[in-house]
């Protein structure tokens, strides 16, 4: 008889070995939980498999109740498969409804994603893809580096075609080429900025057959290939006589008793020499530019000088001009340019550095380039439906009602040479006024004289305020002066408001600033006799009495003390200076006589006695005046 016993399945308790280490270590793969072990299991099962036969065996049980008549029995309600349909999409709803909510509130079950077995890789394969790949780059690379060897060695060999091409790229870039049969042709004058002058600015451009010695060249634009550097260029610039070398214009202010002005290298003495070879083409033909730049400005300047009338005619010799800006000072305008060669001079010894003026070279060359800039760049006219071209004055001419005579005055405009004598003449009195003021306060210690330049001028106008102070009393008393600078004359602004018109005699200035200086010194002693308690009696600032100056007139107050017994005369002369007299009340000399016998006239005040001025103590005139006050103010 046989018992029927129940045998447990269980897993095995020791878990699969995964890997056996070179000293027989075995390492064992964990075991998996029972949620892996429920998503692994699960993962295994067909879930449409066996939904998809049950729904064959329906259709099939359905087909056969429709081929056999006798087996169909209609339902007991008619409604009864509306009744089944709702309950199945009522079971199937509620369905959802719970595992929405277990998928959501997370309490009864958690949905995790089924795992897939991980491939199997293998070591080996990795390595020899990688190593494949390396390799494939590695091909690629020397294959890159060797095209570019090829190409630069290519390169070298047809070096001088290569950069021809593109180095005539850039020279298109910056001047104006055609081409005229089998010759490239330049241009390199100012007649698109509307320039008249004759002179031809043409230069020819070629291939270099043979390379320099030495050369330099230039970076070129970022969208060339620029060419490394010091190497040789390859493009060969034919330029004129008259346009090699190097131009500029030189400027000279000297008076009538000084030597004749004699430039270094005229422009009619070329030299053959030619111009140096290592030079590149950019550079050669901004200096060919910049010589017909100052040859078009010399030409017009020379122009002007023949044609424009003056008290004193100017003067055009050679490649001089010479114009006559002020009595005894004259404007020499030069025309220089050399051609020689960096090793090669000619022509005496260039003058000193300082004769030649930087700012009026600048001016002329401003003055032409304004010109060319108004050439090309018109006003717009208003309206726009307008004319193109007359100024804004004349488009209000009609309806403003301008007469014939204000039309002309629009008309009129100044010349270069015009523009240039009338800076020149600015130049010449500001430096004028310079001087005057820088001697005057290296003359006059006592009192202190301040300069302030207006740092916004125009080239024809300029203006200075100069204060006039004593040291330690600026708060008590302060002389401000305005000049304004003009062409030919000063025009100064007096501190009472005054207005003194001056002609280009610089003496002029110099007398009025020491009558200022004087002026200044009276109204500083009266208003110290104020603070320190003192009257003042009287003030004349033209007195006629005493010594006739040679300049100016002298001016005086009278000073008297708190208590009357003291007084202090001071008179202010503008070449001797300051004289200071005193008197003491009551007399000390009152004697009586037949003719006087009333003892009240002894309180009048006696003869005044003339303080040694030099011999007093002090820094300054108002701080021996404040100790000549302090120790005559009696304490009674």
């Amino acid at each position: 008889m046989a018992y029927s016993v129940n045998v447990a399945i269980e897993a095995p308790i020791e878990n699969q070995i995964q890997e056996i280490a070179y000293d027989g270590t075995e390492v064992y793969q964990q075991p998996l939980s029972m949620s892996e072990s429920l998503s692994k299991l699960a993962a295994k099962i067909d879930f449409g498999k066996g939904q998809d036969e049950k729904e064959e065996k329906v259709v099939d049980k359905t087909e056969e109740d429709a081929k056999d008549p006798a087996a169909y029995q209609s339902s007991l309600w008619p409604w009864d498969s509306v009744r089944n349909k709702l309950k199945n999409a009522f079971t199937e709803v509620c369905v959802l409804s719970d595992v929405l909510a277990i998928a959501k509130e997370k309490r009864y079950l958690v949905l995790d994603p089924v795992p897939q077995e991980p491939p199997e890789t293998k070591a080996m394969v990795t390595v020899y893809a990688r190593k494949k790949a390396l390799g494939g780059a590695a091909t690629v690379l020397l294959t890159g580096a060797e095209r570019l060897r090829t190409s630069q060695s290519e390169a070298a060999r047809n070096r001088a075609a290569s950069d021809f091409h593109i180095e005539l790229l850039a020279l298109r870039k910056n001047w104006r080429l055609k081409k005229v049969g089998n010759s490239i042709i330049g241009d390199v004058s100012y007649r698109t900025a509307g320039s008249k002058f004759a002179s031809s600015g043409m230069f020819e451009v070629t291939k270099a057959e043979e390379e320099p010695s030495s050369g330099w060249s230039p970076p070129q634009s970022p969208s060339a290939v620029a060419p490394p550097p010091k190497t040789p260029s390859a493009l060969r610039v034919t330029l004129p006589s008259e346009l090699q070398g190097v131009a500029y214009i030189e400027v000279h202010c000297r008076k009538d008793d000084e030597a004749l002005f004699s430039t270094t290298v005229t422009s009619s003495t070329l030299n053959t020499a030619g111009p140096m070879p290592d030079m590149h083409w950019q550079k050669k033909l901004e200096a060919a530019q910049n010589v017909l730049f100052c040859k078009e400005l010399f030409n017009q300047l020379a122009k002007e000088a023949v044609q424009l009338p003056g008290p004193i005619p100017h003067m055009v010799v050679g490649n001089q001009i010479v114009a006559s800006i002020l009595p005894g000072i004259q404007l020499i305008i030069g025309l220089c340019h050399s051609t020689a060669t960096k090793n090669k001079k000619s022509g005496p010894p260039q003058q000193k550095k300082s004769d030649h003026d930087h700012v009026l070279e600048h001016s002329i060359h401003q003055l032409l380039r304004e010109v060319h800039h108004k050439n090309t760049h018109h006003p717009f006219p208003h309206p726009s439906s307008g004319p193109l071209g007359p100024s804004k004055q004349r488009c209000l001419a009609g309806p403003s009602a301008v007469d014939r005579h204000e039309l002309m005055e629009m008309s009129k405009s100044k010349t270069l040479l015009e523009q240039i004598i009338e800076q020149t003449q600015h130049f010449t009195m500001r430096r004028r006024t310079e001087y005057v003021l820088d001697t005057i306060a290296k003359e006059v210690r006592d009192p202190l004289i301040i300069s302030h330049w207006n740092s916004i001028n125009s080239p024809t106008k300029a203006c200075v305020k100069v204060n006039i102070m004593t040291h330690g009393y600026d708060t008590i008393c302060r002389t401000l002066l305005i000049i304004h600078v003009g062409k030919k004359s000063l025009k100064c602004i007096c501190r009472d408001g005054s207005v003194m018109n001056m002609s280009y005699e610089i003496q002029e200035l110099r007398d009025l600033l020491i009558c200022q200086i004087q002026q200044h010194q009276i109204t500083a002693v009266q208003a110290l006799a104020k603070c320190m308690g003192w009257q003042l009696l009287s003030n004349n600032t033209h007195l006629g009495v005493g010594e006739v100056q040679q300049m100016g007139n002298a001016s005086s107050c009278m000073l008297a003390s708190p208590m009357g017994d003291r007084l202090i005369a001071v008179r202010c002369e503008p070449q001797a200076g300051v004289h200071v007299s005193i008197a003491h009340s009551p007399r000390k000399d009152f004697y009586p006589g037949q003719l006087v016998k009333d003892r009240k006239w002894e309180n009048l005040g006696g003869g005044f006695k003339e303080v040694r001025w030099d011999k007093m103590e002090g820094k300054n005139f108002l701080n021996k005046m404040e100790l000549l006050m302090a120790s005559l103010t009696s304490s009674s």
